[in-house]
Order: structure tokens, then C-alpha cells, then sequence
């Protein structure tokens, strides 16, 4: 044998002895991607429906929220009556988006009355889409107390169905701004009858 020969020899013994010595360097040893278990696979769909759950609230909460938005721009007269609602409504959207959802942040700009407006983390997909317009405001200030209340019934209502599906900790939120919801379709229900 040539020297030649003698040093691909050696090479190539070395190198094989360096692929078995390594686990998972030959083709043999690799068992591919890994099969995720049914745990994992349960665990990632319950993920997924609350992280749409989560979403579908907040964006329930948000349109309220752009419709608080549009009255007291609408009826400036109005804010010493809507400001603390707005307020209300800001964190109950800030407090239901909070444990991992992101949605897009409100298109309308906030009232110069109102001091809390509502924060989120836009997600990319999510701030690629067009943002619903809110409903036109009634000219009547009492037309548009009615139409906030019965806004604030709807948002209360979709509330409580999704309580159904909800995980506990997240149900009791939703109970409480559903709640709350009611509580304020009262108050805008009254005041438009004094």
C-alpha cells in the first residue's frame, strides 16, 4: 500500500470512528421530528380556543369602547355623564386582553375627557386588518344615551355566553365586566329619562 493509500485509510477510519462515538451524527440514530404526545396536542388546542375566546371579548369590549368614543365626540355635552363609563369600559378591555392575547389597538382616537384610554398589543395579522368603524351617533343626546345602553346590553351579553367556554379564572372576569356592563346600560337607561 502507498502512502497515499495508508493516509485515506486512516482518514476515513477516523472519521467513521468520530460519527459513532457522536449520538445522533448517523442517519441511523436520528428518529426524526418527534411526534407531539395527545397531552400536548390537548394542551395546545385548549391554548388556541382561549387565546380566540380572549380575543372575541376584547374586541366586544373595544367596540363598545369605539363607541363611547364616538358619542363623546359626537355629544361633548355628555362627558361628565360618559367619562366614568369610558373609563370603566377602558379597563375592563385592558383587563380582558391581559394572560397572552394581543389584538389590534383602537382606530378612533381617544376623548380629549377621557384619562384612561385602553392599551394592547397589536399583533401582526391582527394591525394588517382594517378596523370596523363605529356606528353613527344618534343627534338626539338622549337618542344616544339609548343607543350606548343597548350597546353596553349586547357587550353584556356576549359576556356571559362566552362564560360557557371560558376557563374559570378568565369566567369570573368575565362575570364580573358582564356585570358591570348591565349595571351601566342601567345608568346611561336612566339618565336618558331624566
Amino acid at each position: 500500500m502507498t502512502t497515499t493509500g495508508r493516509r485515506a485509510l486512516l482518514t476515513a477510519g477516523i472519521a467513521a470512528a468520530a460519527a459513532t462515538a457522536l449520538p445522533g451524527c448517523t442517519a441511523a440514530e436520528d428518529p426524526g421530528p418527534r411526534k407531539p404526545s395527545a397531552a400536548e396536542v390537548e394542551a395546545e388546542r385548549v391554548a388556541r380556543a382561549e387565546a380566540a375566546l380572549r380575543l372575541r371579548s376584547v374586541t366586544a369590549s373595544r367596540s363598545l369602547l369605539e363607541r363611547y368614543d364616538a358619542a363623546l365626540a359626537a355629544h361633548p355635552a355628555l362627558a361628565p355623564r360618559l367619562t366614568p363609563l369610558r373609563r370603566s369600559v377602558a379597563a375592563h378591555t385592558k383587563a380582558l386582553g391581559e394572560g397572552g392575547t394581543t389584538v389590534r389597538p383602537a382606530t378612533a382616537a381617544p376623548s380629549p375627557t377621557a384619562t384612561a384610554p385602553a392599551t394592547a398589543t397589536a399583533s401582526a395579522g391582527a394591525a394588517a386588518r382594517p378596523a370596523p368603524s363605529a356606528a353613527p351617533v344618534a343627534a338626539d343626546p338622549r337618542a344616544a344615551l339609548k343607543e350606548l345602553a343597548a350597546a353596553e346590553r349586547t357587550t353584556s351579553d356576549t359576556h356571559t355566553a362566552a362564560l360557557v367556554g371560558a376557563p374559570p379564572e378568565y369566567a369570573r372576569l368575565l362575570a364580573s365586566v358582564a356585570a358591570a356592563g348591565a349595571a351601566h346600560a342601567y345608568l346611561l337607561t336612566e339618565g336618558a329619562r331624566a
